[in-house]
């Protein structure tokens, strides 16, 4: 059946759903909330519970005695939506990404992409994505995001990514019917460089998706980031990090030791090339660097150390504690900060 303006809908894969105001493509439909935001959604992802004809065809007094208890309903989840108490110190501060999935991170010459908007702050956001070469812009997607959460713009296919060449990007924050520090209106230039998606690198772990992700900071704390053009061989610096310059940050030698040292044990910041390396040697070389840097700071009293190594399906996280556990008794260790490290993260204290 045909989905059609007007046609009541419910979320197959998440809590929600609306009214049907806008057919945006095949693939895309608008649906309205009971707050009155227009949430673009895919059309798969959307199951008729009530059509337009039904609607019409209901007896006036049933209509009306409805109406009146949306009229009733919908202030109190306005107001419970804003509750001080769901809201955090740190969502004070905008925080804006954009974020592009892979379908199939395995085929990256081939795979198509979907692209999300991500709010990471207390405020209700009105947006408009639009690429153009810096005369005309034509509006990829607009609308209205929820506080702390994602929202689907638009899947890409291969042949569309220099269509990313030039984005524009206009952000504005507020929140209803409470008071609120005033943000300033937001109007970021992203450029994209297409060869990032041909890299399985540029891919990341992320607090926002299951999945690896291409993510561009479009505001952090407030500030826009998007104008900052990426340095593609510094960038390539980062990735492909000697071991001798890892070694140099937390080197015995060195007279200002911070007070948490952070250590990167993703391979690919490693080890420059990993052609012929199975899982197995992946694994050991990443725990030898684990206990090379135990070693360097054995002597140093109360000295915390982060390793990162990402989510993932936990094996390198499990093999740390094991040697953490059999090696290493006396030290105490927990997991990193999730604010600043996400889930993949443990810190260790020197004792």
């Amino acid at each position: 059946m045909a989905i059609k303006v007007g046609d009541r809908v419910r979320f197959l894969n998440s809590i929600g759903g609306g009214t049907i105001t806008k057919i945006i493509n095949k693939e895309l439909v608008e649906v309205e909330d009971e707050d009155g935001f227009g949430i673009p959604t895919l059309i798969r992802e959307c199951v008729v519970v009530e059509t337009e004809n039904t609607i019409h065809n209901q007896e006036k007094p049933k209509q009306e005695a409805k109406q009146k208890k949306i009229e009733q309903i919908i202030p109190e989840p306005q107001k419970e939506s804003y509750k001080p108490e769901e809201e955090t110190k740190e969502g004070e501060k905008m925080n804006v990404l954009l974020a592009y999935v892979p379908i199939d991170i395995k085929a990256l010459s081939s795979t198509s992409y979907e692209c999300y908007l991500v709010n990471d702050s207390n405020y209700y956001l009105a947006y408009n994505i639009a690429s153009g070469n810096g005369r005309v812009a034509f509006s990829r997607a607009a609308g209205f995001i929820q506080p702390n959460t994602k929202i689907f713009v638009e899947e890409l296919k291969k042949e569309q990514l220099n269509d990313l060449e030039e984005l524009n990007i206009q952000l504005m924050a507020l929140k209803h019917a409470k008071t609120y520090t005033i943000k300033p209106t937001y109007d970021v230039e992203l450029k994209i460089n297409a060869t990032k998606f041909y890299k399985l690198h540029s891919f990341t772990e992320n607090d926002f998706f299951d999945e690896n992700a291409l993510l561009f900071q479009l505001v952090k704390d407030d500030i826009a980031k998007g104008d900052e053009e990426i340095n593609e061989n510094e960038l390539a610096k980062v990735i492909n990090m000697k071991e001798t310059k890892l070694a140099a940050r937390v080197s015995k030698k060195s007279n200002n030791v911070p007070d948490i040292i952070e250590v990167d044990l993703h391979i690919n910041q490693l080890i420059d090339n990993l052609n012929g390396l199975s899982n197995a040697d992946m694994i050991n070389y990443q725990l030898d660097k684990f206990n090379e840097i135990m070693k360097e700071n054995e002597k140093r009293k109360g000295q915390k150390i982060v390793f990162i190594h990402g989510k993932g399906d936990g094996v390198l996280r499990n093999e740390i504690v094991k040697q953490l556990k059999s090696k290493y008794p006396n030290y105490y260790f927990q997991d990193a900060s999730f604010r600043e490290y996400g889930f993949g993260a443990t810190m260790v204290t020197i004792k």
